[in-house]
Formats: C-alpha cells, sequence, structure tokens
C-alpha cells in the first residue's frame, strides 16, 4: 500500500491533471460534513471503535476524553492500517466493505470529524497520519493550475484527500487514538454533545462494550453486558435492560441489482429490535416518536415504540431510507423480527402498547412498517391465555371479555376458549386489539356460552361473584343450578336457601331451590339482584307450590302414586321452618299413612302413645302409623296437625268454624250483647276441636288446661267480654263426673251456698279454665246461667242466703229483660222455703194487709212481677182509710222532726200529718200508717212516722232512721253528733 507521501502526490496530480476533479472533491467533502454526517462525530467515532473491536473479536473500550481545545477519542481493538489510511483519505471507498460484521460500509463516516477541527489526526499502533486544511491548502497553491479554483472557494479545500505522516502514538492500552484540535467555538458543542451522550448508543454497536466519557477529569462510564437476548447498558450507577430480537436475513441478489456496485456484495443484513424493560422484567415501551437506526440515527421517524437498529439503504444524504426492493425486504424481515420480539418478552398487557397503529404513521417507510408489523402480529401466536393449559394464542383466535377482572376472567377459563387475561382486556386497548382482530364477548356473549355448562356449584359460585356489578338486563338469563340437579334458565324466581333449610331432602317438591354451593356470599347477593328470593324454611313453607303440593297431596294417594318422599319432604321443611301447631292450618291437609295402610290427612291422625290418643274414643280419629311416628319429632307432627293434643283452629269469622256446637257458642255469645249493640267486629279466634269425641274426661281437662293461652281466652267484642268456645263448651258439657260445671259453684262459702253444688277438687289450671261460678252476678253475665238460677229459686230442696234473696229476683228481672221464658212454678219467699202463690210486695203500708208470702222485689216490683208472672201486692189491696184523726199537725212541729230533716239532708220538713188513735182502713183492718195525696195517716207511733215520713221524701232505705229521730226527740243533739262520726 502507498505511503502517505505517494498518496499526496498521486491525488495532487489527479487534481493537476483535472482542476474540476480538485472542485469534486471538495465539494463532495463539504456536501458530507454541511449534510449527512452532520452533528455525528460521536457516533461515527464509536463505529469506528465498534468496527475495531468487532475485527479482533473483543469487547471494544471507547474512551472520549475533551481536554481544553482538543477532543481525543481512544478505542481498542484492530489498529490503523495502510488499507485504512487509504480509507480515510479516499471518498466513498471503505476499508470495511469485505467486513460483513462492520458498522461502516461507504468510507464517508469519518468526515464527520470536519465539523469540528480542520486538522485531525489519525494515531495507533500501526499507522498514524493527520489531516490539515492549511497544509492541504499551502500543497493546493503550489499548483498554478488550481490557483484560480482555490481563489474561487476562498481557500476552502477538501482535508481528508491528503495524508500526512504523524509521528505520535495512541495512549496506553489503546490500539488507536482520534486526535482533534478543535475549531475556535467547537468545544462547547463538543462538551454538550459528550455529556448527552447516552448508553443507548451501544445497542447499536454490539462489539462495543465500555465508552469512558472523560470530561474535566472526571470520568463517566458507559457500558454494554449482554446476556442471551437481555442487554443491560449501564451509564455510571444508573443501569437500564433492554430485550433484543437479532435477524440476520440473507437479501436475494436480484433485490441488490439497482444497489451501488459495493452494496450488491453485502447480501447479509442484521436487524436489531430493542425495548427497554423495568425493574421487574416488564416492557417499557419508548415514549414519542423514534427514528430508524441504519444503523446510525436516520431522519426516518417511526411510531413504533421500540428501537430498529436496521441497514436500510440510504440515500446520498445519509439521512433518508431509498424505497426499492430491498427496502421492502428488510421491512418485511424487521416485522417478522418484531413478533418475534413480542413473544419473548414476558406476557404483560403492556405489549398491547407496542402494537403499532396503522393510522398513525409518520411516513411511507413508518407506514409500510406498522402494516408488516400488524400482519405479522395477527398471524403470530404471542398473545397469552388466561387458561393456563392453553398455548400462547393468535389474536384472530384470541377473546377479549367486556368489563373484564381477574375473577370474571377465572370463573370463565374453560368455558370460551381463547380467552384473554383480564390485564389484556381492558377497555383503553380496545383500539389495539381490534386491529389485531381479537373478539369481543359481552356479558351476553358469557350468558350464552354458560348454558349447558356442567360445572360443580363452587364454580358457579365464583362466576356469579365476579359478574357483582354487571348490568342486570344482560344477566337476565343466566343460568342456575337448582339443589335437585335440574338448571333454572334465569334467577329471576329462584330460590336462595339459607343454612336452616334441608335442601337436600325437598327435591320431590319440584321447588326452584339454588344449589347451596352457589348461593353464598357475594354470589348470593348478585342472584338476589337478578330477582332470585331468599329462602328461609318459612318463606318456603309458605310457597304457593309447597302449599298446592300439601292440598293434593291425598288426592295424588288416592290415584295411587307413592307420595311417601312428598310426606317426608314436607316434614323436613316443617322441622327446619317451625311453626307452630296451627299456624298454617292447610298443613292438616298432608297425606300421611295411617296404621291400616292407607292415607289420611295430617290433621285427622292421632300420634300413636300421645295422651290424646288415651282420651279419644275408640276409633274417633285415624292413628299416624308407628314406623313414621317413631321417625319424626313429635313438634313436627303437630305443626303439621297430628294430634297428640287437641287441635286448635283459628278464624276470623265464627260463621267458618268446623267445631261441635259453634251455632250455640255463638247464639250465646250474641245473647250477652246489649240489645243496641251493631254486629261486633270479630277478632282472630282460637277454637279446640274435637272436644265431642273424648271419652275420659279426667284426662282430658288437664290437656285442655295446658293449650295455648289463645285457645283458653276470653273473646272482647267492642268492650263485652265473654266467653270463648272452650271455657263455654266445657261450662256446658258434663265434664265433672257427668255433671256440667255451670251447675257447679266455687268452693268455699259464698253468695251461691245452698243453690249449687260445689266443684270436686280439681287442679288449679283445670279450675282456672272451667272458672265455676262465685257470684250471682257472674251467673247474670248469661241467659242460660240467670235462667238456671231462677229455677234453683224455686227449688224447695235449696236455701238461699238473706241478703241474695233480698236482691235477686231484681237482677234476674234485669238480666232476663226482654228474654222470652217460662216463670218458674214455684219462688223463693225466703231463704228456706218457697211457694207457688205469692205476691210481689210494691206498697209497704199494705204488708199486713197481704194473707199471701210476699217475694222480695229489691226494689223492682214491677220488673219481678212480670219476671215471675205474679201480681203486685197494692194491686190486690184497694183500701181507703175508715176512721177518724184525732189531730192533724205539721210535720215540723212533730218532735224529732228537726234530727229527721237533717238526716233527709233538708232545712225544714213541710206538709202535715194525720194522727189517729187507731189507724184503720176498708174491712175494720188496723194499719201503722197510710199514705195519702196531701196528708199522711198514722197512727203516731214512731214507727208510723218514721216510714210515712221516709215513703213521702223518696228515701225509703232512711225509714229507720227517720224512725228513731221520733222515738228519741230527747236524744236528738246525742244523735246528732253520732251522725256526725261517720
Amino acid at each position: 500500500m502507498p505511503e502517505p507521501t505517494e498518496l499526496r502526490r498521486r491525488v495532487l496530480a489527479a487534481w493537476t491533471d483535472s482542476p474540476a476533479r480538485f472542485r469534486e472533491d471538495a465539494n463532495a467533502e463539504e456536501d458530507l460534513v454541511r449534510g449527512g454526517y452532520r452533528d455525528r462525530l460521536l457516533v461515527e467515532l464509536a463505529q469506528n471503535a465498534a468496527d475495531a473491536a468487532a475485527r479482533t473479536g473483543e469487547p471494544g473500550h471507547l474512551r472520549l476524553e475533551l481536554a481544553g481545545d482538543e477532543l481525543r477519542a481512544a478505542n481498542t481493538g484492530a489498529p490503523l492500517d495502510d488499507d485504512g489510511v487509504q480509507a480515510l483519505a479516499t471518498l466513498r471507498a471503505s476499508a470495511k466493505r469485505d467486513a460483513p460484521e462492520s458498522v461502516g460500509r461507504f468510507g464517508v463516516g469519518f468526515a464527520a470529524v470536519l465539523g469540528v477541527t480542520d486538522a485531525p489526526a489519525v494515531r495507533s499502533t500501526g499507522r498514524s497520519v493527520r489531516f490539515s486544511a492549511a497544509a492541504t491548502r499551502d500543497a493546493v497553491a503550489a499548483v498554478p493550475a488550481l490557483a484560480g479554483e482555490l481563489a474561487r472557494r476562498d481557500g476552502a479545500v477538501p482535508v481528508l484527500r491528503l495524508p500526512f505522516e504523524d509521528q505520535g502514538a495512541p495512549s496506553a492500552g489503546f490500539a488507536t487514538e482520534v486526535v482533534l484540535p478543535l475549531l475556535p467555538g467547537s468545544a462547547t458543542a463538543v462538551r454538550a454533545a459528550l455529556q448527552a451522550l447516552d448508553a443507548e448508543l451501544l445497542l447499536a454497536l454490539p462489539a462495543l462494550a465500555r465508552v469512558d466519557v472523560v470530561l474535566d477529569g472526571v470520568t463517566r462510564t458507559l457500558t454494554r453486558d449482554q446476556d442471551g437476548g437481555r442487554v443491560r447498558l449501564g451509564d455510571g450507577n444508573r443501569t437500564r435492560t433492554w430485550q433484543l430480537v437479532r435477524r440476520t436475513v440473507e437479501l436475494p441478489a436480484e433485490l441488490l441489482a439497482d444497489r451501488p456496485v459495493e452494496e450488491r456484495g453485502r447480501r447479509t443484513a442484521t436487524l436489531t429490535w430493542a425495548v427497554p424493560l423495568d425493574d421487574d422484567g416488564v416492557p417499557a415501551p419508548l415514549p414519542g416518536r423514534q427514528v430508524l437506526h441504519a444503523p446510525t440515527p436516520s431522519d426516518e421517524p417511526l411510531s413504533v415504540p421500540a428501537r430498529l437498529v436496521a441497514p436500510f439503504p440510504l440515500g446520498p444524504d445519509r439521512r433518508h431510507v431509498v424505497p426499492g426492493p430491498v427496502t421492502d425486504a428488510l421491512v418485511r424481515a424487521a416485522a417478522d423480527g418484531y413478533a418475534e420480539l413480542l413473544a419473548a418478552l414476558p406476557a404483560d398487557p403492556v405489549l398491547l402498547q407496542l402494537v403499532p397503529g396503522v393510522g398513525l404513521a409518520a411516513d411511507e417507510l413508518d407506514a409500510a412498517l406498522c402494516r408488516a408489523v400488524l400482519d405479522r402480529l395477527t398471524a403470530t401466536a404471542w398473545l397469552p391465555a388466561a387458561d393456563p393449559e392453553e398455548p400462547p394464542l393468535r389474536p384472530d383466535r384470541a377473546i377479549a371479555l367486556d368489563e373484564a377482572s381477574d375473577e370474571r376472567v377465572a370463573a370463565l377459563v374453560g368455558v370460551l376458549p381463547g380467552l384473554l387475561p383480564a390485564g389484556w382486556s381492558r377497555r383503553g386497548d380496545a383500539l389495539v386489539r381490534a386491529a389485531l382482530g381479537v373478539r369481543r364477548a359481552g356479558l351476553a356473549d358469557v350468558v350464552e356460552a354458560v348454558r349447558g355448562v356442567q360445572r360443580p356449584g363452587e364454580w358457579w359460585a365464583d362466576l356469579y361473584a365476579a359478574l357483582d356489578g354487571a348490568d342486570r338486563e344482560e344477566l337476565a338469563a343466566l343460568p342456575v343450578p337448582l339443589a335437585d340437579g335440574r338448571t333454572a334458565q334465569s334467577p329471576a324466581g329462584v330460590l336462595l336457601a339459607d343454612a336452616a333449610l334441608p335442601v337436600d331432602r325437598l327435591a320431590p317438591l319440584g321447588l326452584r331451590i339454588a344449589d347451596p354451593a352457589v348461593a353464598t356470599g357475594a354470589a348470593r347477593r348478585v342472584l338476589e339482584r337478578l330477582g332470585a328470593q331468599p329462602a328461609t324454611a318459612a318463606a318456603v313453607l309458605t310457597a304457593p307450590e309447597v302449599r298446592a303440593a300439601v292440598e293434593s297431596s291425598l288426592d295424588r294417594a288416592d290415584d295411587g302414586e307413592d307420595v311417601e318422599p312428598l310426606a317426608v319432604a314436607v316434614l323436613a321443611l316443617v322441622a327446619a321452618a317451625a311453626p307452630a301447631p296451627g299456624e298454617l292450618p292447610w298443613l292438616g291437609e298432608l297425606a300421611l299413612p295411617d296404621d291400616d295402610g292407607g292415607w289420611a290427612p295430617a290433621g285427622e291422625l292421632v300420634r300413636p302413645g300421645s295422651p290424646l290418643a288415651d282420651v279419644l274414643a275408640p276409633g274417633a280419629l285415624g292413628t299416624l302409623d308407628p314406623d313414621l311416628a317413631a321417625g319424626q319429632d313429635a313438634g313436627v307432627l303437630r305443626a303439621v296437625g297430628v294430634l297428640d293434643t287437641f287441635a286448635l283452629l283459628v278464624a276470623t269469622d265464627p260463621e267458618e268454624l268446623d267445631v261441635d256446637r259453634a251455632e250455640e257458642w255463638l247464639d250465646a255469645v250474641l245473647d250477652r250483647l246489649p240489645a243496641d249493640a251493631p254486629p261486633p267486629d270479630w277478632p282472630a279466634l282460637t277454637v279446640v276441636r274435637d272436644l265431642e269425641l273424648v271419652r275420659d274426661w279426667d284426662r282430658a281437662l288437664p290437656l285442655l288446661a295446658a293449650l295455648p293461652e289463645a285457645a283458653r281466652a276470653d273473646v272482647d267484642l267492642g268492650g263485652t267480654v265473654v266467653p270463648g268456645y272452650l271455657r263455654w263448651w266445657l261450662r256446658t258439657s258434663p265434664v265433672l263426673q257427668g255433671t256440667r260445671p255451670d251447675q257447679l259453684r266455687a268452693a268455699g262459702d259464698g253468695e251461691l251456698q245452698g243453690l249449687y253444688e260445689p266443684v270436686p277438687e280439681l287442679p288449679p289450671a283445670v279450675l282456672e279454665l272451667l272458672r265455676p261460678a262465685s257470684t250471682v252476678a257472674e251467673l247474670l253475665e248469661d241467659v242460660d246461667d240467670a235462667l238456671e238460677l231462677l229455677d234453683r229459686l224455686g227449688d224447695p230442696a235449696r236455701t238461699v242466703g238473706p241478703a241474695v234473696l233480698r236482691t235477686v229476683y231484681a237482677r234476674l228481672a234485669a238480666a232476663l229483660d226482654g228474654v222470652d221464658g217460662e216463670p218458674p212454678a214455684r219462688v223463693r219467699v225466703a231463704p228456706d222455703r218457697v211457694s207457688d202463690e205469692a205476691v210481689v210486695l210494691d206498697a209497704p203500708w199494705v204488708q199486713p194487709l197481704v194473707e199471701a208470702p210476699l217475694v222480695p222485689a229489691g226494689g223492682a216490683p214491677e220488673a219481678v212481677a212480670d219476671l215471675l208472672h205474679l201480681p203486685l201486692a197494692s194491686d190486690l189491696e184497694q183500701a181507703r182509710v175508715t176512721s177518724r184523726a184525732a189531730r192533724t199537725v205539721a210535720w215540723s212541729e212533730v218532735p224529732g222532726a228537726r234530727l229527721a230533716a237533717t238526716r233527709l239532708g233538708l232545712a225544714e220538713l213541710t206538709g202535715q200529718v194525720a194522727v189517729h188513735p187507731t189507724l184503720t182502713v176498708s174491712g175494720g183492718r188496723n194499719v201503722a200508717w197510710w199514705p195519702g195525696a196531701d196528708t199522711d195517716a198514722v197512727d203516731g207511733t214512731p214507727a208510723a212516722l218514721g216510714r210515712a215520713l221516709a215513703w213521702r221524701a223518696g228515701a225509703w232505705p232512711l225509714r229507720q232512721a227517720l224512725t228513731e229521730a221520733f222515738a228519741h226527740p230527747q236524744r236528738a243533739a246525742e244523735l246528732a253528733a253520732e251522725d256526725g262520726v261517720g
């Protein structure tokens, strides 16, 4: 290879022979400095260092040091040789054309140094040369043929055409060092470039492992450390990892036919895609617009958020890609590499951000690349499946769930093949998925997909919980597995069992009860929102379907159907719901087996061995099958109406009561109401059934006394309290050793002693239930009891107390007013005596004239006479006074009159009285006193005076007090004092 001296001679000779050649070289170099290689100084220096390292196969090391006004770039690797010197001094004739691993290919990159210097030197352990604008200018000026051209160019010459020997050596440890004395004003730009130099430069220079940037004595080190498909770039103490994919393609010769000759031999092309990773290894798409590195940065914008380093053919400006077959082939290769990159990256939803958008392309190359990448990604299986058992998915076979969540996706794994994870189904990535051809699945698609799916209840529960918050209308047809193995086609009306519901035993009822495993937690809340109903045992028991099944069970049994499973299911449901006996009376219609092998309503069966079975007449009611009875709780059997004690019925209308003597009881109740009372407003009535079937009242009464209070209570009808059905029935039936309780009285002394026999000794609860009367007032509350009392008063075998006798007939008259009845044959005229020819005394003054026995009228003689159909004494004796008065005096003048007036509450007595020595009336009969229209007649005795005054004053009860006043006038003051005491 010629020495630098010889190279200079040849170049100068060529310029001398053809000054136009000089001008061409000068213009070409200027174009490079001002055009394609402006601002690429550091990149070109690094590229040269990488190529030197690649030729030795050792990791390259570059040191860039700014020392004052001089930039030094020292690198390891192959030193500069003769070919290299010639290449530096020759435009577009690279010494690297036969080195496929080299980055530089065109032999013009070194021109970038001319942007900051006009005297570059390259010192190497092999060859050292320098270039100088001043030396070249001097050499050119010495050639007369070039003087004119030099003058026209104002002394500007092509610097890199004439090499000069240099005696310098590279810094220790380096093979080559470029020394650049900086032009005035260039140091600031170079310093800024060094400060901005990024480790990402090393992505395009795989042979370069280290770059030291030395400024002001401080070294910043950029490093590249590759491990498989990952490259770790360091910048001081900061590192960043990149995922790389490199693809090498062999270009067909025909594609290079239109390329420059030296390019045609380089058919191998290596492309690199790189994307940074965060600390967790997740891709971090590059922000903003990128540019193609071909392999140094070009001006071709890219919208793909990753770094592409590829040897696309560039135009003369070294800035833009030239369209053509090679570019098209490299675009296809880049698309393949990009698909490989995404497949190699961790499966994270951020990969969707790496999918280019065709409509957002920056220019023609970018659009072509985006289309190719998108086509390749669409045909590549790189999307992760939510099902870990599925391989990666091609986009056209993938499904993105609308409103996806991890829970929803997890629930649908295995149901929707090709389902993407929730993170890959976000709404913000919808356009990307659409561009890739990923199908959408809405809630309606989910509902359709799960129809017919056979899964355990827990799976359905997870699915429902995952659908919490979804649109209710879209889920209206969501299937629900039922406890009996069926599937409901909609949640509406499905029953959601609580923990107490014996779901596994209710299948014969045909209820739509959800599988308990699906109705827990959030799933239960979702099903309720979709129309499913909470199902407590009590709620299920009262469901129309259950009632219908119960009410039809006996007919079905009569038709030959086996209703035992139904009966067992209802009994299990009743056990869980625990209704009170009689609370649901229709349960009594449940068909249950009896001890004769047939079927009968539960309400007509007696539990064998129960207390009720011992008190009823044999055969009065059927008996429950002993085997069934032994396997069921007695409380459950009671609730369905099986009898172990007396059955209760509840009604709000007494006309609906189907019990013994209900009409009689109703009549008795209505008889107790006031005659002008409106129809009563009936409360709920609880009555006892089957009383007429009892054979053993001694044992039955304690059972009845133990019934609920509602069965034993009286009934309040608008303030009138009447006996309830049970008490009335018992009191009017011979339940006490053949005697009706209403014909007995309470034990002990009382008003009814002598008239009624006392009740035998009874338990307190039974006594309270029967409540035998102890007073006349109690008897008078009931018409029948009052009539019975009226008859007993005329019984000569009975006695009555004087106090009772005084008013009893008057009270009976009031109680029986308006009641039609036969008068008694005999009436009571004395505590121990009756008469069939008595008279009712209504006028006390005729009492001495009446010979017939007198009936005490109790202050109501007319009513008593009407009740007993007896005459009044005044009607029998129509006498008049026949004697003559000895004197007539004013009442106020009678001794004792003042005290008498006081006791009557009067200031003074008025009127007068006629005193007869012997007072006689018609027939010559003597009497003590006789009232007159204005003047009363008396025989003068204090008793006559007291009675006459009391009758006239309307104060008959005070007759004794007035008699005392007239009998002891001298003691008036003393008696008045006594009156003041009480």
